[in-house]
């Protein structure tokens, strides 16, 4: 649905993007992290056949973004960091009047305006100036713009900003249920934990060049190692590791904890668990030890500045 390849923009002597190429399936959801200046929204830009780039292309629902951007334009719905509301009017002029240029009939628009007003909360506020709306309210408007015209790529910058937890969580349900109507979504974010949460993907972003990507589990093995598991007792247990260091390999052990390797951990832990209850260990849990996404960026940051 999506495919860059190269894209490289200058703005006279400054690089921008550097070489960007990556691909979004229908259905799945691309994350692009990184700093503000990154090359984030110039990504966003090319991507929408706003800014052309220097050089490389990149095809949008099929569509090139040099020679089709009409097309591209209609294919694609867009939330950007400056939302570019008309605060003198109601939420519903202000959508109907949008819906009417995208070229949404008025039965359609309207029945949509309803339905994604009820689905963000603003139900209440149709009818209200945007002018008298907080910053949450009028990021869920914005969201709500581009999703008018039921476009099949969505490139939402930042899309819960500003927003308090309960509306952040709306839109992140939002996201995740467009996602399964097949739609490709890239979604610029600063919140890891949200990425983590909605990407299949991810592309960490730094002075214009991808420095990573690919699913979140496999840049955790990449940059942080393997998956580990830990066992932890209730007291101190003579050995412990031993007895089942012919079933996994043993990374790291305390007194009454150990943490271990496997080649498949589906199989190997309920024969680890067994063997240990035999052995009347006192085992109170058995967890996967914590790789986060932070752990992941920290890293290829660090990595990128040494290379």
């Amino acid at each position: 649905m999506i495919e860059a390849r190269h894209l490289t923009k200058y703005f006279d002597d400054f690089l921008a993007v550097e070489s960007a190429s990556f691909h979004v399936p229908a259905g799945n959801v691309l994350a692009l992290l990184g700093p503000n200046g990154a090359g984030k929204t110039t990504t966003v830009r090319m991507l929408t056949s706003i800014l052309k780039p220097t050089s490389g292309t990149a095809s949008v629902a099929g569509y090139d973004i040099v020679t089709q951007p009409d097309q591209v334009r209609a294919s694609v719905g867009v939330l950007t960091e400056h939302h570019g509301l008309y605060l003198r009017t109601s939420g519903e002029e202000y959508l109907d009047f949008f819906g009417d240029i995208y070229g949404v009939s008025k039965d359609v628009r309207r029945k949509r305006i309803k339905n994604l007003l009820e689905r963000f909360g603003l139900a209440d506020a149709g009818d209200r100036h945007i002018g008298g709306y907080s910053k949450g309210m009028r990021q869920k408007l914005a969201l709500i713009r581009s999703m008018l015209h039921d476009p099949p790529v969505l490139l939402l910058d930042e899309p819960t900003s500003a927003m308090d937890p309960q509306s952040a969580k709306q839109v992140r349900d939002a996201i995740a249920d467009l996602r399964q109507d097949n739609r490709a979504i890239i979604l610029c974010t600063h919140n890891l934990a949200e990425a983590e949460e909605l990407a299949d993907s991810i592309a960490i972003v730094r002075k214009g060049r991808i420095i990573a990507l690919g699913n979140p589990d496999a840049l955790k093995d990449q940059l942080l190692g393997a998956k580990e598991m830990e066992v932890r007792l209730a007291a101190s247990f003579n050995g412990v590791g031993d007895t089942v260091s012919d079933l996994v390999t043993i990374v790291a052990r305390g007194d009454s904890s150990f943490r271990y390797r496997a080649e498949n951990f589906d199989r190997t832990n309920p024969i680890l668990i067994k063997r240990l209850l035999d052995q009347n260990a006192p085992i109170v849990s058995l967890t996967e030890v914590p790789r986060s996404l932070e752990a992941v960026y920290l890293r290829a940051v660090e990595e990128d500045e040494a290379s």
